[in-house]
């Protein structure tokens, strides 16, 4: 298996006339060389000179074709995704952000050769207050758009069920050949940012299923890159490590490493995101379970999202 890590490489983007403002020139750089991180990774699975990418520094999935929005100014899983689509592939895109999807979900709404499907805290509570059950596709492309949207307070349980009823679900009638996923790990219990109650457990069981996927569908074409994460020390990159050790067929090691933990140890603790963990992977008891009123609720939604979803599919 060959494996590759998209390092951002630079495709300046011709046209955006960054004129004499320093700010939107910086800002202008840092985004086009995320752009280019996914389009290069890509290329290299096109050319058939890798299996996987992984492109940590991507996923910036709330820009739209015509704006910024949400920390993010090129939408480089976008990119990413039509470059794919344009190679002639069938594209999944899986979005496990806490934030909706919807500068992605917004390109191809009515592009048949394209399905994302996003899990997200519902827009009821969090923004960008998009991506409801009933948003399914354009009239060109029913069943296109997936959203499962959950209550806060969701943990890994219903969290997990979703994801691996949904996303096998409507690959099995999709049938893709190229998938693209985005693993914001800001769903995390520690992340100060949203209400979601997740914890490394998840992550690694969805990452290994994203590459059983990738092979059962795709012959292994997969790119995964990051996305939303704000507690840096303890989550992001244990959450992330979980992803290459799937996309590189290794074991999951039982502890972070003691260096890493010593390096990082004063800095987390200024910031209140300290002491970096010593478990690679939560242990149970970590975060307490989801109440019942708000797995209830979920499995509604998932019920609803399953039974619309394979019918538009299995019609069109």
């Amino acid at each position: 298996m060959q494996h590759f890590a998209a390092h951002p490489a630079g495709v300046p983007l011709r046209g955006i006339g960054p004129g004499d403002c320093p700010a939107f020139a910086g800002m202008h750089d840092a985004s086009a060389a995320v752009a280019g991180g996914s389009l290069t990774a890509v290329a290299r699975i096109l050319n058939g000179s890798v299996e996987h990418a992984f492109h940590p520094g991507g996923g910036l999935h709330h820009a739209m074709a015509g704006y910024a929005s949400g920390f993010c100014i090129y939408n480089d899983v976008a990119l990413a995704v039509a470059a794919a689509r344009d190679a002639g592939h069938r594209v999944l895109y899986v979005d496990l952000d806490v934030h909706h999807g919807d500068g992605v979900e917004a390109m191809f709404w009515d592009d048949p050769q394209v399905l994302t499907c996003s899990f997200h805290e519902t827009g009821e509570t969090l923004f960008p207050g998009s991506g409801a059950v009933e948003d399914r596709g354009g009239h060109l492309a029913p069943g296109r758009a997936v959203n499962v949207p959950l209550q806060p307070g969701t943990g890994d349980a219903s969290w997990l069920e979703g994801v691996q009823r949904v996303v096998p679900a409507i690959a099995e009638v999709f049938r893709p050949t190229f998938l693209v996923t985005q693993h914001g790990c800001d769903t995390h219990a520690f992340d100060p940012l949203a209400h979601l109650r997740l914890t490394t457990a998840a992550y690694a069981q969805a990452a290994t299923l994203m590459h059983d996927l990738a092979h059962r569908h795709a012959d292994g074409r997969w790119l995964a890159t990051g996305g939303g994460g704000y507690d840096a020390y303890r989550v992001v990159p244990r959450a992330w490590g979980l992803v290459w050790l799937a996309q590189a067929h290794a074991a999951v090691p039982g502890v972070t490493p003691e260096a890493w933990r010593a390096r990082w140890a004063a800095e987390a603790a200024r910031y209140g995101q300290g002491p970096p963990p010593i478990d690679m992977v939560d242990p149970p008891g970590t975060v307490g379970s989801e109440s019942p009123t708000v797995a209830a609720r979920n499995a509604r939604t998932l019920a609803q999202v399953l039974d619309a979803t394979l019918e538009l599919l299995a019609a069109g």
